[in-house]
């Protein structure tokens, strides 16, 4: 591994099992709603992970990096996720599959927007 760290946990969930639930012990209810299966969350899984590799990253930094992980990736991330009406509103306790529709869009107008991918190909 010339030049990466080694990764302290092999994934996200190995993660929020052993480290994050304890961190973030929190009476659920009205003011905060977790579910157990929140893999099953493609928003949870997503902010979950984020949280993990930025705590992957910060942990090596003997200074501020806890403290950097929890006011900059931690707080405002675990915030949303048990907010009362983020990703898990329908779950209260135990997965639902309540469905929530996704955020309404419109098709931009053509040529508004060119791929990222190869800015030197813009407007064309």
């Amino acid at each position: 591994m010339d030049g990466e760290q080694e990764l302290f946990y092999p994934h996200v969930a190995a993660f929020v099992e052993d480290k994050l639930i304890y961190l973030y012990s929190r009476r659920l209810g009205q003011q905060f709603v977790w579910c157990p299966e929140w893999f099953r969350h493609a928003e949870a899984l997503s902010r979950l992970d984020a949280i993990w590799r930025a705590w992957e990253n910060l942990r090596l930094d003997p200074a501020t990096g806890i403290s950097v992980w929890w006011r900059d990736h931690a707080d405002p991330q675990m915030s949303a996720l048990l907010d009362p009406d983020g990703p898990f509103a329908a779950c209260r306790g135990h997965h639902s599959e309540y469905p929530i529709a996704p955020l309404p869009v419109e098709q931009p107008p053509a040529g508004l927007f060119f791929d990222q991918r190869r800015p030197n190909l813009r407007g064309i």
